[in-house]
C-alpha cells in the first residue's frame, strides 16, 4: 500500500462532513483533487470507503472499520512532529538565565551542568546580577528565566514566580579551627563580636544582615568588606573570620565548618520568576525542569537547612 497522511487527513474530513464539497473547501483543495485522493486510497486499500449520492456520503463498512485507525495514525503523526520539532529546538536553541551571585557558585553551577552534558548544542547565556536587577532584564527582554532571592508586590503583574526553596542562613568558620559553639546555633549577639568578613554592599543578602543587626542594636565587628563570594569564602577557609552566608554555598565544601544562626535565626527563599505573558521555549521549559529537580537534590544533601516550598506550583 500507498497510503499517505495527506490521503487519511482528506477521509477523514470527508467522514466528517459527509460532503465532499465542504470537506474539499475546509482542505483547501479542489473537489477534483479531493475525490482524486480518496479514489487513490479505495485502489489502495482494494475497498470502497463512502456511498456517493447526491443529497451526500455515508461511510461504508470498509470506511468506518478505517476511520478510528485513520484518526489514530494522524494523531501519532502530529505527536511525532510535535516531538521532533521539540528536540530541534533544543539542539539548536538558546536559554538566557539569569541568578543572582550566590546561587551562581552553588544552585547554578550544578544546573549548567547538568542541562550542558544533556543539551551542549543550546547556547547557554548567564546574568549575575542582584535579584531587582535580573527582574529589570526579565521585563526589558534580556532574559528568559531568572533565579531570584527578594521579590515584591510591584513584581505581581508581570512575572510569575515559583518558589523552590527555604534555607537557613547560616555561620561559617574554618574547618581547621576549633568550633564557633558546642552548640547546635549560635546567637546573632555572639556573633557580632567575632571577627567577620562581609559581602559586598550589591548582595541582598549584605542588605539583609545588616538589617538584622540594626534591629538587634548590634554592630558586627566587620574586619574585612566588600568582598564578592567566592573571596569571602576563601578567606573564611583560611581563619581570618566568619561570615554569614546561605546553607547552599557550603555543599561539597569540607573546609568550612557551619552553625545554625539563631536569636533571631534567618532565612532566604529561592525561587524561579519569568515573564508572565511569555510562554516558555521549549529549551527554556527543559531549563526549568533541571533548576526545579537540581533544587531538590540540594536540599536533599544540605540535612535540614534547606527545605523544598512546593517547587512547580506558581503565584503570580
Amino acid at each position: 500500500m500507498n497510503v499517505n497522511l495527506e490521503q487519511l487527513r482528506s477521509f477523514v474530513e470527508v467522514a466528517r462532513l459527509a460532503n465532499f464539497t465542504r470537506a474539499a473547501e475546509q482542505l483547501h483543495l479542489t473537489q477534483p483533487s479531493l475525490s482524486r485522493q480518496i479514489a487513490t486510497l479505495e485502489q489502495d486499500l482494494g475497498a470502497e470507503l463512502f456511498h456517493r449520492a447526491h443529497g451526500g456520503s455515508r461511510l461504508t463498512a470498509a470506511g468506518e472499520s478505517l476511520l478510528p485507525l485513520a484518526r489514530r495514525m494522524l494523531a501519532d503523526a502530529d505527536s511525532a512532529r510535535h516531538e521532533l520539532a521539540e528536540l530541534a529546538g533544543l539542539r539548536r536553541g538558546k536559554v538566557r538565565l539569569g541568578a543572582t551571585p550566590t546561587l551562581c557558585i552553588s544552585l547554578v553551577a550544578e544546573v549548567m551542568s547538568v542541562f550542558h552534558a544533556a543539551h551542549p548544542h543550546v547556547e547557554l547565556h548567564l546574568s549575575e546580577q542582584g535579584s531587582r536587577q535580573l527582574l529589570d532584564e526579565l521585563e526589558a527582554g534580556e532574559l528568559d528565566i531568572a533565579m531570584i532571592t527578594t521579590s515584591d508586590a510591584s513584581s505581581a503583574e508581570r512575572f510569575t514566580v515559583t518558589p523552590l526553596l527555604t534555607e537557613q542562613l547560616v555561620v561559617v568558620s574554618s574547618a581547621a579551627q576549633p568550633p564557633l559553639t558546642t552548640r547546635e546555633g549560635i546567637r546573632l549577639r555572639d556573633v557580632a563580636a567575632l571577627p567577620q568578613i562581609a559581602l559586598a554592599l550589591s548582595y541582598d543578602l549584605r542588605g539583609a544582615t545588616d538589617a538584622a543587626f540594626r534591629a538587634a542594636a548590634l554592630t558586627p565587628n566587620v574586619i574585612l568588606e566588600g568582598a564578592q563570594m567566592d573571596a569571602v569564602l576563601r578567606f573564611v577557609e583560611l581563619g581570618l573570620g566568619v561570615a554569614i552566608v546561605p546553607a547552599s554555598v557550603l555543599v561539597d565544601r569540607p573546609q568550612l565548618r557551619a552553625v545554625r544562626l539563631e536569636a533571631p535565626s534567618l532565612t532566604r527563599t529561592i525561587s524561579l520568576a519569568r515573564p508572565s505573558n511569555v510562554s516558555l521555549a521549549a529549551a527554556v521549559g527543559v531549563m526549568q525542569g533541571i533548576i526545579v529537580a537540581t533544587a531538590s537534590g540540594f536540599a536533599a544533601r544540605s540535612g535540614s537547612t534547606m527545605t523544598v516550598v512546593g517547587a512547580g506550583q506558581t503565584r503570580p
